[in-house]
């Protein structure tokens, strides 16, 4: 028992560590968000930026369930979609979150891998409107972890 509480103790400075950085992306996006998707359509600069901070946000964000699976011991995930099933099963998230988190995947692959033209229009709108599913996750893993 004294070896999976210091275990346990170990995860959760990793997921704190990791949630730190999360918000650190978080951060530095906000202070290079245009102020309306024009501007947002012209600096390639910031648009870029902007794009890579949301990757590196979500991959942290797959980061810290994947510690969380690991450390629950909740089997090898096939994928990044079984990933957050398993932590919604195991309630660690919420349904809604659930949701969310496979929306975030999906937006991940399509920025990594250019499935087509990135939209404008949607990343701003993400930059503008949805920042706040990033302090969701972030609410719900620290009452994840207050309560084990």
């Amino acid at each position: 028992m004294i070896v999976t509480s210091k275990m346990s103790k170990l995860d959760n400075k990793r997921i704190l560590s990791k949630i730190d950085e999360l918000n650190k992306y978080l951060s530095e996006l906000e202070e290079i968000i245009p102020e309306n998707l024009e501007i947002y359509k012209n600096s390639i600069k910031d648009k870029r930026a902007c794009e890579r901070l949301l990757q590196i946000s979500i991959e942290t964000i797959i980061d810290i369930l994947n510690i969380i699976t690991s450390g629950l011991k909740l089997g090898l995930p096939s994928g990044e979609e079984d990933l957050i099933e398993k932590t919604y099963k195991k309630g660690v998230i919420s349904k809604e979150l659930k949701e969310i988190l496979m929306g975030m995947k999906g937006f991940r692959n399509i920025l990594v891998h250019k499935y087509g033209e990135t939209d404008n229009e949607i990343i701003y709108e993400i930059l503008s409107e949805k920042l706040q599913d990033f302090e969701k996750f972030k609410e719900e893993i620290i009452k994840f972890i207050n309560n084990n």
